[in-house]
């Protein structure tokens, strides 16, 4: 069998998702979902006397519904409304109180709009699937739909395929749907290729998710609307924004260089301009750990920060409660932003964000909630902070880390005001609202004189919750990412470790001091 390179990996095979990678169908479905959500919902409303509230295509079609079988995104659906239907049968009547009855309407309503409207292909794709026939690569289609093989002849591209998996044969074989690998891995095996040999393609979290549990050589993510963190915080090994990109890997999520190496280079960036500093604090400033409270920083590390906030404006960013990072840094002449910005206090200037306290309520019950359904596995913990609650699982066995992220998972689903998180060994549930590292950046540039041009800010940190700064700081600052630089990156360079971070800081010192002067 033939292979391929891309991204520095040989495979095999490719395994594409369906909707949205390859056919625009995905606008279709979620005009579907809302006709027949708003239809079921209003008529509850009016029966039992609740306020209707309508099907959001850009927040609950994304969360409940993308990339799932349709009876399952049903269910977790209106379970995120509270409301719990019977399972029904799948020969149920298009529309009858069921999960099946509605799932089976939503069907109906998409057969009527793919009829009127056809199956758009997207070219770029359609090129590298021919692309990829001439090389010999083996090729699979895999998706949730049960309409799977309509969409693909009406769309003309099945001869494209040496195999397929779609929700027909998911169910007649009993596989589970994704976030679930099963379906990947069937896929796989009708091809005759091991994971490790083939590259997954999807645009929903969940299949994103579901390609990395496979343990599949590669997960790319496509972001053809433009939103690559998601797909990134979902564990894609790389997303891009269309097939075009792939000949050549996103200089922005290539490996960057070293930052200590190219500290002469890096001279004339500041050069006669102001600094302003912002640090990650876990994997940052204190190494990892395996509990979070004996992540104490070092003598040295906490030296050289108190002297360059001597110099110049630092501020230290973490998932962690504000409170808690401002006591182990214990450093007043710094601003501390918690809880991934939430909460941010420094000597002249204080700000909690007034969503984030609306959302405290769902957090508490979200709390109670997750002790009770952990408190039988051994290592979990459930870490509650003023705007979040964290789920870490570095000391639980590798048998139970998936019990753990189901039962996190049922709790985002209960809890619609949420979303779900995470990180290096870690889970978060915090206030779906649009606020991130980044975001905490900009504000304080902006709330302390540090969005002009003579301004240079720097950010170092180590997590996927970091990307969101870097991403922010893409084009007029420099991102700093520590640890493994074999990862995707909006970074601009790469520091090893803690060591290596406190070497970069204290070399900035120096430069400081002589303007200082």
């Amino acid at each position: 069998m033939c292979s391929t390179t891309l991204f520095g990996r040989s495979l095999r095979a490719m395994i594409l998702d369906l909707d949205g990678v390859i056919t625009r169908t995905a606008s279709v479905h979620a005009r579907a979902w809302k006709s027949m959500f708003d239809e079921y919902l209003s008529q509850r409303a009016a029966r039992v006397g609740e306020q209707f509230v309508a099907f959001s295509v850009e927040g609950d079609y994304l969360k409940y519904v993308d990339g799932k079988p349709r009876y399952e995104g049903t269910q977790s659906f209106l379970q995120s409304r509270g409301i719990e239907l019977p399972w029904g049968d799948p020969s149920d009547q298009p529309g009858r109180e069921t999960v099946c009855g509605l799932g089976n309407r939503k069907n109906a309503l998409f057969h009527q709009l793919l009829e009127k409207d056809g199956a758009e292909v997207f070219g770029d794709a359609v090129a590298a699937l021919r692309r990829w026939r001439e090389q010999g690569v083996k090729l699979a289609l895999v998706s949730s739909s049960q309409n799977c093989q309509r969409i693909v002849e009406v769309a003309g591209i099945g001869e494209l395929f040496d195999t397929s998996i779609d929700g027909v044969e998911a169910e007649r074989e009993q596989l589970p749907g994704k976030p679930q690998p099963d379906v990947f891995l069937r896929a796989a095996e009708k091809l005759g290729v091991r994971p490790e040999e083939a590259a997954v393609f999807e645009d929903a979290v969940a299949g994103v998710q579901a390609g990395r549990r496979g343990g599949f050589a590669l997960v790319v993510g496509v972001a053809r609307s433009g939103e690559p963190g998601r797909l990134q915080q979902g564990g894609a090994d790389r997303v891009v924004g269309s097939f075009d990109e792939l000949a050549e890997a996103p200089k922005r999520l290539s490996r960057p260089p070293s930052a200590l190496e190219n500290l002469e280079s890096l001279q004339p960036r500041w050069a006669g301009k102001r600094l302003a500093l912002f640090l990650d604090y876990d994997g940052t400033l204190t190494p990892i750990v395996a509990r979070p409270e004996d992540a104490v920083m070092e003598d040295g590390m906490r030296r050289t920060v108190r002297r360059l906030a001597e110099l110049t404006r630092v501020a230290v960013i973490s998932g962690r409660d504000r409170a808690d990072v401002e006591s182990l840094v214990d450093l007043p002449q710094l601003i501390y932003a918690g809880s991934h910005g939430f909460d941010i206090r420094g000597p002249d200037l204080r700000r909690e964000h007034e969503e984030g306290r609306a959302a405290l309520p769902e957090l508490d019950d979200a709390e109670t909630t997750l002790k009770q359904e952990l408190a039988d596995i051994r290592g979990a913990q459930v870490e509650r902070k003023r705007f979040a609650v964290a789920i870490h699982y570095r000391n639980v066995g590798e048998r139970e880390v998936e019990p753990v992220r189901q039962a996190v998972e049922r709790c985002a689903a209960r809890h619609p005001k949420l979303r779900l998180r995470g990180g290096k060994k870690i889970f978060e549930l915090q206030p779906d609202i649009d606020w991130h590292k980044g975001k905490a950046v900009s504000w304080l540039l902006e709330v302390g004189g540090g969005d002009a041009a003579d301004v240079v800010p720097i950010y170092v940190g180590d997590d996927v919750t970091d990307e969101d700064a870097f991403v922010v700081l893409e084009d007029r600052g420099i991102g700093i990412v520590v640890g493994d630089d074999t990862l995707p990156s909006h970074a601009h360079y790469w520091l090893a470790d803690t060591d290596e971070v406190q070497r970069f800081l204290a070399a900035l010192i120096p430069t400081l001091e002589r303007r200082s002067v």
